[in-house]
């Protein structure tokens, strides 16, 4: 079991350090994350000796959670039956650009909305490429016999969305009654973990209404549950999530995270070991929670995704009829682009692989040609005064260094969702209407 140094305990320094990265990080990555408009019919085709990643993305909702700034939309059958075939579209595409992925990832939205469509999605990505480990997101109320009896032979992790197990905060989030209780939850679990080789509990802390005992309550459960993995986010950030948050349930205070992640940290000690900075498994596994960090490389299929090839992050539109228009001409729905340059493809680079708990100097090395003690000098100069990294082994983080790695992470997110709300500004109200959570644009498209 793992011992006490596994534990993260917080100190004024790093509560400090907390501050003091986050504001720097938050004009990065706007810097990062600044899309020139495109119009590309395909991503890049793939270098010889370059493994990448498969990402498809499934918009669709039962209900849409106000604390959610991905692309998504109210499920219309109608709708995500053409979606389906579009994405298969789009795997074919890159098929004959010569792409191969061992590793696929379903996220959402809800990939499981159309049990059917999902199926034949999964098995032509398998008969087009050398696809050995599926990963896919699920809602609770999906963990039934049938469901499981599609997916169990298809899928390797399985990730439901929890979120939380007490019923207050599963009704403030607009969980409660299309989902059930967090009873009935934990059941679902139980249920469904022994058909898969991972099955993971997605979990948010620091919920505005959040007290620190209906956190330990959740990682109590989340023990009981048989989940072999939970990860657990904080609650990440845009203005459409701030606006909804402060209307709904109360201020975001993100200067709780290293409270919180301390009460994770100690509570899943003895159960659980850490594989990144957010996700914890009962014993060893190659499955972890992002994909992006797994992966050098990656391609998205659907609407509102990223790639990262080469360097470069290419983002496809946000527009369901857009993209079911360009995927019919026998293209990519590729919309935006942004180049990185040599010093953000190594921060880059090294914030996923500190996220990911390792931290490959001599590969750096190798890749980027100077060592990451030149390179990122400040950077590395700040993470080593905090005792981010194990003496003895200089590749692995401390437990501080796993919480200001999740600090990044969760600045590089909020980023993200920065762009998915100015994405979601700009639907013309056909793609709007109802359906979308955008509703009157919120931020004015390109007013960051």
């Amino acid at each position: 079991m793992p011992d006490s140094n596994t534990i993260f305990t917080p100190t004024l320094p790093v509560h400090a350090a907390e501050s003091l990265l986050s504001a720097f990080l938050k004009v990065a990555t706007r810097q990062y994350l600044s899309l020139k408009p495109a119009h590309l019919a395909a991503v890049p085709p793939p270098q010889e000796g370059h493994q990448y990643t498969l990402y498809a993305h499934v918009p669709f909702c039962e209900s849409l959670c106000p604390y959610c700034s991905f692309n998504r939309f109210i499920f219309n059958p109608e709708k995500a039956t053409a979606y389906f075939a579009s994405l298969r579209e789009e795997m074919r595409l890159l098929s004959r650009l010569g792409y191969q992925f061992t590793s696929l990832y379903f996220g959402g939205g809800t990939p499981t909305i159309m049990p059917q469509e999902l199926v034949t999605t999964i098995d032509l990505a398998r008969e087009l490429f050398d696809i050995n480990e599926v990963s896919c997101e699920t809602n609770p109320n999906h963990l039934n016999p049938e469901m499981v009896a599609l997916l169990k032979d298809r899928v390797q992790r399985l990730s439901v969305g929890v979120q939380s197990f007490d019923d207050g905060l599963l009704k403030q989030m607009n969980r409660y009654q299309k989902f059930g209780s967090g009873a009935s939850i934990l059941d679902g679990i139980r249920y469904a973990a022994p058909f898969f080789k991972s099955l993971n509990a997605d979990m948010i802390f620091n919920f505005p209404s959040q007290t620190p005992e209906i956190l330990r309550d959740d990682i109590r459960k989340v023990i009981e549950s048989g989940a072999q993995q939970v990860t657990f986010y904080p609650l990440m950030t845009s203005p459409s999530v701030t606006k909804s948050m402060k209307n709904s349930v109360g201020e975001i205070q993100p200067s709780r995270d290293a409270d919180y992640y301390s009460i994770i940290s100690a509570g899943l000690a003895n159960d659980f070991i850490p594989l990144s900075a957010w996700t914890f498994a009962r014993g060893e596994t190659s499955l972890i929670d992002e994909y992006i960090v797994d992966s050098e490389e990656y391609v998205g299929v659907g609407s509102g995704v990223f790639s990262y090839l080469n360097g470069t992050l290419y983002a496809s539109t946000f527009s369901l009829s857009e993209y079911g228009r360009r995927v019919a001409a026998g293209e990519m729905a590729i919309t935006g682009v942004q180049p990185f340059s040599k010093r953000q493809q190594m921060r880059y680079r090294m914030m996923m692989d500190m996220f990911g708990l390792r931290f490959d100097r001599g590969a750096f090395k190798q890749r980027f040609g100077v060592p990451a003690g030149l390179g990122l000098w400040l950077e590395m100069l700040f993470f080593n005064l905090l005792g981010a990294f194990e003496r003895e082994d200089r590749s692995i983080p401390t437990p501080v260094g796993r919480f200001l790695s999740l600090v990044i992470m969760r600045e590089f997110f909020s980023g993200v969702n920065i762009l998915r709300d100015i994405a979601c500004a700009s639907l013309t109200p056909e793609d709007r209407g109802e359906t979308s959570p955008c509703g009157p644009a919120m931020i004015p498209p390109g007013k960051l």
